[in-house]
Protein backbone atom coordinates (compact mmCIF):
# COMPACT_ATOMS: atom_id res chain seq x y z
CA UNK A 1 0.00 0.00 0.00
CA UNK A 2 1.27 3.45 -0.87
CA UNK A 3 1.82 6.20 1.69
CA UNK A 4 -0.86 8.87 1.19
CA UNK A 5 1.46 11.48 2.69
CA UNK A 6 4.08 10.67 0.04
CA UNK A 7 1.44 10.81 -2.71
CA UNK A 8 0.25 14.24 -1.52
CA UNK A 9 3.82 15.57 -1.42
CA UNK A 10 4.84 14.00 -4.77
CA UNK A 11 1.59 14.16 -6.73
CA UNK A 12 3.03 14.58 -10.22
CA UNK A 13 5.72 11.95 -9.66
CA UNK A 14 3.08 9.52 -8.42
CA UNK A 15 0.86 10.17 -11.43
CA UNK A 16 3.72 9.63 -13.90
CA UNK A 17 4.82 6.45 -12.14
CA UNK A 18 1.35 4.92 -12.19
CA UNK A 19 0.82 5.95 -15.82
CA UNK A 20 3.92 3.92 -16.73
CA UNK A 21 2.25 0.73 -15.45
CA UNK A 22 -0.23 -1.47 -17.27
CA UNK A 23 -3.84 -0.68 -16.39
CA UNK A 24 -5.39 2.60 -15.40
CA UNK A 25 -4.90 4.08 -11.94
CA UNK A 26 -5.97 7.48 -10.66
CA UNK A 27 -4.80 9.03 -7.39
CA UNK A 28 -7.35 11.85 -7.54
CA UNK A 29 -9.91 10.12 -5.32
CA UNK A 30 -7.26 9.22 -2.75
CA UNK A 31 -6.09 12.83 -2.59
CA UNK A 32 -9.68 14.10 -2.32
CA UNK A 33 -10.41 11.70 0.54
CA UNK A 34 -7.16 12.66 2.27
CA UNK A 35 -8.12 16.33 2.14
CA UNK A 36 -11.55 15.52 3.54
CA UNK A 37 -9.94 13.44 6.30
CA UNK A 38 -7.62 16.27 7.29
CA UNK A 39 -10.48 18.82 7.20
CA UNK A 40 -12.63 16.65 9.46
CA UNK A 41 -9.76 16.11 11.89
CA UNK A 42 -9.19 19.86 12.00
CA UNK A 43 -12.89 20.49 12.72
CA UNK A 44 -12.95 17.79 15.41
CA UNK A 45 -9.89 19.24 17.12
CA UNK A 46 -11.50 22.71 17.09
CA UNK A 47 -14.70 21.32 18.60
CA UNK A 48 -12.79 19.41 21.27
CA UNK A 49 -10.92 22.58 22.19
CA UNK A 50 -14.27 24.39 22.44
CA UNK A 51 -15.68 21.59 24.61
CA UNK A 52 -12.68 21.75 26.91
CA UNK A 53 -12.98 25.50 27.22
CA UNK A 54 -16.70 25.17 27.96
CA UNK A 55 -15.94 22.63 30.69
CA UNK A 56 -13.53 25.06 32.32
CA UNK A 57 -16.05 27.90 32.13
CA UNK A 58 -18.85 25.72 33.53
CA UNK A 59 -16.67 24.72 36.48
CA UNK A 60 -15.77 28.35 37.07
CA UNK A 61 -19.39 29.54 36.93
CA UNK A 62 -20.51 26.82 39.31
CA UNK A 63 -17.85 27.84 41.81
CA UNK A 64 -19.07 31.43 41.58
CA UNK A 65 -22.74 30.46 41.71
CA UNK A 66 -23.43 31.65 38.16
CA UNK A 67 -25.77 30.23 35.52
CA UNK A 68 -23.97 27.66 33.33
CA UNK A 69 -27.02 26.25 31.55
CA UNK A 70 -26.21 27.87 28.19
CA UNK A 71 -22.67 26.55 28.26
CA UNK A 72 -23.88 23.09 29.30
CA UNK A 73 -26.31 23.05 26.37
CA UNK A 74 -23.58 24.21 23.99
CA UNK A 75 -21.23 21.50 25.31
CA UNK A 76 -23.90 18.88 24.65
CA UNK A 77 -24.37 20.13 21.08
CA UNK A 78 -20.62 20.16 20.58
CA UNK A 79 -20.44 16.53 21.76
CA UNK A 80 -23.12 15.53 19.27
CA UNK A 81 -21.26 17.35 16.49
CA UNK A 82 -18.02 15.55 17.41
CA UNK A 83 -19.83 12.20 17.34
CA UNK A 84 -21.22 12.96 13.86
CA UNK A 85 -17.80 14.02 12.61
CA UNK A 86 -16.20 10.89 14.07
CA UNK A 87 -18.65 8.76 12.10
CA UNK A 88 -17.90 10.76 8.96
CA UNK A 89 -14.17 10.37 9.62
CA UNK A 90 -14.51 6.61 9.96
CA UNK A 91 -16.34 6.43 6.64
CA UNK A 92 -13.75 8.61 4.89
CA UNK A 93 -10.81 6.67 6.34
CA UNK A 94 -12.41 3.37 5.36
CA UNK A 95 -12.90 4.51 1.76
CA UNK A 96 -9.38 5.99 1.69
CA UNK A 97 -7.91 2.68 2.81
CA UNK A 98 -9.85 0.77 0.15
CA UNK A 99 -8.75 3.29 -2.48
CA UNK A 100 -5.11 2.97 -1.48
CA UNK A 101 -5.38 -0.83 -1.49
CA UNK A 102 -6.37 -0.64 -5.16
CA UNK A 103 -3.24 1.29 -6.18
CA UNK A 104 -0.09 -0.61 -7.25
CA UNK A 105 3.43 0.04 -6.06
CA UNK A 106 5.64 2.80 -7.46
CA UNK A 107 8.29 1.31 -9.79
CA UNK A 108 11.88 1.72 -8.70
CA UNK A 109 13.82 4.32 -10.71
CA UNK A 110 16.05 1.55 -12.12
CA UNK A 111 13.10 -0.31 -13.70
CA UNK A 112 12.95 -0.02 -17.52
CA UNK A 113 10.06 2.05 -18.85
CA UNK A 114 7.80 0.02 -21.12
CA UNK A 115 4.31 -1.31 -21.75
CA UNK A 116 4.67 -5.05 -22.45
CA UNK A 117 7.11 -7.92 -21.90
CA UNK A 118 8.71 -6.95 -25.21
CA UNK A 119 10.16 -3.97 -23.32
CA UNK A 120 11.78 -6.08 -20.59
CA UNK A 121 15.57 -5.78 -20.41
CA UNK A 122 17.76 -8.87 -20.52
CA UNK A 123 20.35 -8.76 -17.75
CA UNK A 124 22.32 -11.96 -18.40
CA UNK A 125 22.28 -15.42 -19.93
CA UNK A 126 23.79 -18.43 -18.21
CA UNK A 127 24.47 -21.73 -19.98
CA UNK A 128 24.01 -22.70 -23.62
CA UNK A 129 20.75 -24.20 -24.89
CA UNK A 130 21.35 -27.82 -25.92
CA UNK A 131 21.60 -28.89 -29.54
CA UNK A 132 19.80 -32.07 -30.56
CA UNK A 133 20.34 -34.32 -33.56
CA UNK A 134 16.62 -35.06 -33.36
CA UNK A 135 13.46 -33.04 -32.89
CA UNK A 136 13.11 -32.50 -29.14
CA UNK A 137 9.86 -33.76 -27.69
CA UNK A 138 7.69 -31.55 -25.47
CA UNK A 139 7.80 -32.47 -21.81
CA UNK A 140 4.18 -33.63 -21.74
CA UNK A 141 4.89 -36.29 -24.36
CA UNK A 142 8.03 -37.48 -22.57
CA UNK A 143 6.32 -37.47 -19.19
CA UNK A 144 3.33 -39.46 -20.38
CA UNK A 145 5.50 -41.91 -22.37
CA UNK A 146 7.73 -42.64 -19.35
CA UNK A 147 4.72 -42.85 -17.04
CA UNK A 148 5.93 -39.95 -14.88
CA UNK A 149 2.62 -38.10 -14.72
CA UNK A 150 -0.92 -38.48 -16.00
CA UNK A 151 -2.96 -35.37 -16.81
CA UNK A 152 -5.92 -37.38 -18.11
CA UNK A 153 -6.28 -39.21 -14.81
CA UNK A 154 -5.86 -35.91 -12.95
CA UNK A 155 -8.67 -34.45 -15.09
CA UNK A 156 -10.87 -37.40 -14.15
CA UNK A 157 -10.31 -36.61 -10.50
CA UNK A 158 -10.19 -32.81 -10.47
CA UNK A 159 -10.87 -31.32 -13.90
CA UNK A 160 -8.56 -29.56 -16.35
CA UNK A 161 -5.14 -28.15 -15.44
CA UNK A 162 -4.09 -30.60 -12.78
CA UNK A 163 -1.34 -33.22 -12.81
CA UNK A 164 -1.08 -36.57 -11.08
CA UNK A 165 2.53 -37.66 -10.60
CA UNK A 166 3.24 -41.35 -10.21
CA UNK A 167 6.18 -43.70 -9.73
CA UNK A 168 9.45 -42.14 -10.82
CA UNK A 169 7.60 -38.90 -11.56
CA UNK A 170 6.37 -38.57 -7.98
CA UNK A 171 9.86 -39.36 -6.75
CA UNK A 172 11.44 -36.78 -9.08
CA UNK A 173 8.99 -34.10 -7.91
CA UNK A 174 9.84 -34.90 -4.29
CA UNK A 175 13.55 -35.00 -5.10
CA UNK A 176 13.39 -31.57 -6.68
CA UNK A 177 11.77 -29.71 -3.81
CA UNK A 178 13.92 -31.53 -1.26
CA UNK A 179 17.06 -30.58 -3.23
CA UNK A 180 15.86 -26.98 -3.41
CA UNK A 181 15.16 -26.77 0.33
CA UNK A 182 18.52 -28.37 1.17
CA UNK A 183 20.31 -25.88 -1.08
CA UNK A 184 18.57 -22.82 0.36
CA UNK A 185 18.85 -23.81 4.01
CA UNK A 186 22.59 -24.32 3.53
CA UNK A 187 22.70 -20.75 2.17
CA UNK A 188 21.17 -19.31 5.34
CA UNK A 189 17.39 -19.57 4.88
CA UNK A 190 15.22 -20.82 7.73
CA UNK A 191 12.78 -23.47 6.54
CA UNK A 192 9.08 -22.91 7.22
CA UNK A 193 6.17 -25.30 6.71
CA UNK A 194 3.12 -23.00 6.75
CA UNK A 195 -0.61 -23.80 6.57
CA UNK A 196 -2.18 -23.88 3.12
CA UNK A 197 -5.32 -22.00 4.23
CA UNK A 198 -5.16 -18.31 5.13
CA UNK A 199 -7.58 -15.55 6.11
CA UNK A 200 -8.73 -12.59 4.06
CA UNK A 201 -6.56 -10.31 6.21
CA UNK A 202 -3.52 -12.43 5.38
CA UNK A 203 -4.24 -12.33 1.64
CA UNK A 204 -4.72 -8.57 1.84
CA UNK A 205 -1.44 -8.12 3.68
CA UNK A 206 0.67 -9.31 0.77
CA UNK A 207 -1.45 -7.66 -1.94
CA UNK A 208 -3.44 -10.60 -3.34
CA UNK A 209 -6.66 -8.90 -2.22
CA UNK A 210 -8.66 -7.05 -3.24
CA UNK A 211 -7.00 -6.86 -6.68
CA UNK A 212 -6.70 -10.57 -7.49
CA UNK A 213 -9.65 -12.19 -5.76
CA UNK A 214 -10.85 -13.77 -9.01
CA UNK A 215 -7.56 -15.67 -9.25
CA UNK A 216 -7.89 -17.10 -5.74
CA UNK A 217 -9.51 -20.32 -4.54
CA UNK A 218 -11.95 -19.21 -1.85
CA UNK A 219 -13.27 -21.65 0.72
CA UNK A 220 -16.91 -21.73 1.79
CA UNK A 221 -17.84 -21.46 5.44
CA UNK A 222 -15.15 -19.42 7.18
CA UNK A 223 -14.22 -17.46 4.05
CA UNK A 224 -10.59 -18.56 4.02
CA UNK A 225 -8.44 -18.96 0.92
CA UNK A 226 -6.10 -21.63 -0.39
CA UNK A 227 -2.66 -20.05 -0.71
CA UNK A 228 -1.54 -18.97 -4.21
CA UNK A 229 2.08 -19.06 -2.98
CA UNK A 230 3.99 -19.56 0.28
CA UNK A 231 4.84 -15.85 0.11
CA UNK A 232 1.42 -15.15 1.61
CA UNK A 233 1.64 -17.01 4.94
CA UNK A 234 5.41 -16.62 5.36
CA UNK A 235 5.47 -12.84 4.82
CA UNK A 236 2.48 -12.44 7.14
CA UNK A 237 4.30 -14.23 9.96
CA UNK A 238 5.63 -10.83 11.09
CA UNK A 239 2.37 -8.91 10.59
CA UNK A 240 1.88 -6.33 13.33
CA UNK A 241 5.40 -6.83 14.71
CA UNK A 242 8.08 -4.24 15.49
CA UNK A 243 11.51 -5.80 15.01
CA UNK A 244 14.83 -4.74 16.46
CA UNK A 245 17.04 -3.51 13.62
CA UNK A 246 19.70 -5.94 14.87
CA UNK A 247 17.31 -8.82 14.09
CA UNK A 248 17.28 -7.95 10.38
CA UNK A 249 17.68 -9.29 7.78
CA UNK A 250 15.58 -12.42 8.14
CA UNK A 251 15.46 -15.05 5.39
CA UNK A 252 12.96 -17.89 5.03
CA UNK A 253 12.24 -20.64 2.54
CA UNK A 254 9.14 -22.80 2.30
CA UNK A 255 7.87 -25.65 0.18
CA UNK A 256 4.10 -25.67 -0.39
CA UNK A 257 1.50 -26.60 -2.90
CA UNK A 258 0.09 -23.47 -4.57
CA UNK A 259 -3.45 -22.95 -5.82
CA UNK A 260 -4.44 -20.50 -8.54
CA UNK A 261 -7.65 -20.19 -10.51
CA UNK A 262 -5.67 -18.68 -13.42
CA UNK A 263 -8.63 -16.48 -14.37
CA UNK A 264 -8.06 -14.80 -17.73
CA UNK A 265 -5.39 -17.27 -18.87
CA UNK A 266 -7.64 -19.52 -20.97
CA UNK A 267 -5.78 -21.00 -23.91
CA UNK A 268 -2.30 -20.27 -22.53
CA UNK A 269 0.06 -23.21 -21.92
CA UNK A 270 -2.85 -25.63 -21.58
CA UNK A 271 -0.70 -28.74 -22.06
CA UNK A 272 1.82 -30.11 -19.62
CA UNK A 273 3.08 -28.68 -16.35
CA UNK A 274 3.58 -24.99 -17.10
CA UNK A 275 0.24 -23.51 -16.01
CA UNK A 276 -1.71 -25.60 -13.51
CA UNK A 277 -4.36 -24.81 -10.90
CA UNK A 278 -2.29 -26.70 -8.32
CA UNK A 279 1.49 -26.91 -8.40
CA UNK A 280 4.42 -27.23 -6.04
CA UNK A 281 6.87 -24.41 -5.37
CA UNK A 282 9.72 -23.49 -3.06
CA UNK A 283 9.49 -19.83 -2.05
CA UNK A 284 12.17 -17.48 -0.73
CA UNK A 285 11.18 -14.56 1.53
CA UNK A 286 13.38 -11.82 3.01
CA UNK A 287 12.78 -9.00 5.50
CA UNK A 288 15.39 -6.22 5.47
CA UNK A 289 16.12 -2.68 6.55
CA UNK A 290 15.20 -0.18 3.79
CA UNK A 291 18.80 0.62 2.91
CA UNK A 292 19.59 -3.08 2.44
CA UNK A 293 16.75 -4.19 0.18
CA UNK A 294 18.36 -3.35 -3.19
CA UNK A 295 21.33 -5.58 -2.40
CA UNK A 296 18.99 -8.22 -0.94
CA UNK A 297 17.15 -8.48 -4.27
CA UNK A 298 20.42 -9.28 -6.03
CA UNK A 299 21.23 -11.92 -3.39
CA UNK A 300 17.77 -13.48 -3.49
CA UNK A 301 17.89 -13.68 -7.29
CA UNK A 302 21.34 -15.29 -7.16
CA UNK A 303 20.03 -17.84 -4.66
CA UNK A 304 17.20 -18.79 -7.03
CA UNK A 305 19.65 -18.97 -9.94
CA UNK A 306 21.86 -21.33 -7.94
CA UNK A 307 19.27 -24.09 -8.34
CA UNK A 308 19.39 -23.85 -12.14
CA UNK A 309 23.19 -23.69 -12.12
CA UNK A 310 23.46 -26.88 -10.05
CA UNK A 311 20.97 -28.62 -12.33
CA UNK A 312 22.86 -27.47 -15.41
CA UNK A 313 19.80 -25.88 -17.01
CA UNK A 314 20.34 -22.90 -19.35
CA UNK A 315 18.49 -19.74 -18.37
CA UNK A 316 18.39 -15.99 -18.59
CA UNK A 317 17.50 -13.16 -16.19
CA UNK A 318 15.39 -10.22 -17.33
CA UNK A 319 14.45 -7.00 -15.54
CA UNK A 320 10.72 -6.43 -15.96
CA UNK A 321 9.62 -3.11 -17.40
CA UNK A 322 7.06 -0.88 -15.67
CA UNK A 323 4.20 -2.22 -17.79
CA UNK A 324 5.01 -5.86 -16.99
CA UNK A 325 5.71 -5.34 -13.29
CA UNK A 326 3.55 -7.17 -10.75
CA UNK A 327 0.99 -5.19 -8.77
CA UNK A 328 2.93 -4.96 -5.50
CA UNK A 329 6.47 -5.03 -6.80
CA UNK A 330 8.82 -2.07 -7.05
CA UNK A 331 11.37 -4.09 -9.03
CA UNK A 332 11.35 -7.64 -10.39
CA UNK A 333 13.84 -9.96 -12.04
CA UNK A 334 12.27 -12.85 -13.92
CA UNK A 335 14.40 -15.96 -14.30
CA UNK A 336 13.49 -17.82 -17.48
CA UNK A 337 14.63 -21.37 -18.25
CA UNK A 338 15.25 -22.58 -21.81
CA UNK A 339 12.54 -24.93 -23.12
CA UNK A 340 13.66 -26.66 -26.34
CA UNK A 341 10.21 -27.67 -27.60
CA UNK A 342 9.00 -24.09 -27.13
CA UNK A 343 12.11 -22.65 -28.76
CA UNK A 344 12.20 -19.91 -26.12
CA UNK A 345 12.85 -19.12 -22.48
CA UNK A 346 9.95 -19.65 -20.06
CA UNK A 347 9.53 -18.01 -16.65
CA UNK A 348 10.52 -20.26 -13.76
CA UNK A 349 10.92 -17.62 -11.01
CA UNK A 350 10.04 -14.00 -10.28
CA UNK A 351 12.23 -12.29 -7.68
CA UNK A 352 10.77 -9.04 -6.39
CA UNK A 353 11.53 -6.17 -4.03
CA UNK A 354 8.28 -4.83 -2.60
CA UNK A 355 10.05 -2.19 -0.52
CA UNK A 356 7.57 -0.98 2.16
CA UNK A 357 4.43 -1.73 0.09
CA UNK A 358 3.52 -4.96 1.89
CA UNK A 359 4.91 -3.84 5.24
CA UNK A 360 2.57 -0.84 5.29
CA UNK A 361 -0.40 -3.15 4.71
CA UNK A 362 0.78 -5.53 7.42
CA UNK A 363 2.29 -2.95 9.81
CA UNK A 364 5.71 -4.60 10.01
CA UNK A 365 8.16 -2.13 11.51
CA UNK A 366 11.71 -1.92 12.79
CA UNK A 367 13.31 0.13 15.53
CA UNK A 368 16.97 1.01 15.99
CA UNK A 369 18.79 1.29 19.36
CA UNK A 370 18.77 5.07 18.84
CA UNK A 371 14.97 5.06 18.67
CA UNK A 372 14.60 5.50 14.90
CA UNK A 373 11.70 3.49 13.49
CA UNK A 374 10.20 2.76 10.12
CA UNK A 375 8.70 0.10 7.88
CA UNK A 376 10.78 -2.93 6.90
CA UNK A 377 11.23 -3.90 3.27
CA UNK A 378 9.97 -7.29 2.06
CA UNK A 379 11.23 -9.39 -0.83
CA UNK A 380 10.29 -12.76 -2.27
CA UNK A 381 10.97 -15.06 -5.18
CA UNK A 382 10.46 -18.61 -6.37
CA UNK A 383 13.36 -20.85 -5.61
CA UNK A 384 11.97 -22.52 -7.80
CA UNK A 385 8.62 -23.50 -9.32
CA UNK A 386 8.98 -27.29 -9.01
CA UNK A 387 6.72 -28.40 -11.88
CA UNK A 388 8.40 -26.05 -14.33
CA UNK A 389 11.81 -27.30 -13.21
CA UNK A 390 10.54 -30.88 -13.76
CA UNK A 391 9.41 -29.90 -17.27
CA UNK A 392 12.72 -28.17 -18.04
CA UNK A 393 14.67 -31.30 -17.07
CA UNK A 394 12.54 -33.50 -19.32
CA UNK A 395 13.08 -31.14 -22.24
CA UNK A 396 16.76 -30.20 -21.83
CA UNK A 397 18.04 -33.60 -20.68
CA UNK A 398 16.19 -35.84 -23.14
CA UNK A 399 17.92 -38.40 -25.36
CA UNK A 400 17.16 -39.64 -28.84
CA UNK A 401 15.67 -42.88 -27.48
CA UNK A 402 13.19 -40.95 -25.31
CA UNK A 403 15.05 -41.53 -22.05
CA UNK A 404 16.05 -38.64 -19.77
CA UNK A 405 19.47 -38.18 -18.16
CA UNK A 406 19.11 -36.81 -14.65
CA UNK A 407 21.22 -33.84 -13.54
CA UNK A 408 24.09 -35.01 -11.35
CA UNK A 409 22.84 -32.93 -8.41
CA UNK A 410 19.65 -35.00 -8.28
CA UNK A 411 21.25 -38.45 -8.39
CA UNK A 412 21.60 -38.74 -4.58
CA UNK A 413 17.93 -37.73 -4.22
CA UNK A 414 16.87 -40.38 -6.74
CA UNK A 415 18.49 -43.31 -4.94
CA UNK A 416 21.59 -43.25 -7.15
CA UNK A 417 19.68 -43.44 -10.42
CA UNK A 418 21.23 -41.45 -13.24
CA UNK A 419 18.36 -41.52 -15.69
CA UNK A 420 14.71 -42.28 -16.41
CA UNK A 421 13.49 -44.60 -19.14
Amino acid sequence: MLDIKWIAEHEEEARRALESRSGSYDISRALELDRSRRDIIKDVEALKARRNKNSEEVAKLKRLGGDASALILDTKEVGEAIKALDEALNAVESELKETLLSLPNIPDKTVPIGKTDADNREVRRVGTPPSFAFTPAPHWETGEKLGLFDTALAAKLSGARYALYKGDGARLERALYTFMLDTHTKRGYTEIMPPYVVTRETMTGTGQLPKFEEDAFKLTGDGGFLIPTAEVPVTNMLRGETLKSADLPQSYCAYTACFRAEAGSAGRDTRGLIRLHQFNKVELVKFTLPEASDAALETLTADAEEILKRLGLPYRVVSLCTGDLGFGSAKTYDIEVWMPSYGRYVEISSCSNYKDFQARRMSVKYKTPEGKSGLVHTLNGSGLAVGRTFAAILENCQNADGAVTLPEALVPYMGGRTGLG
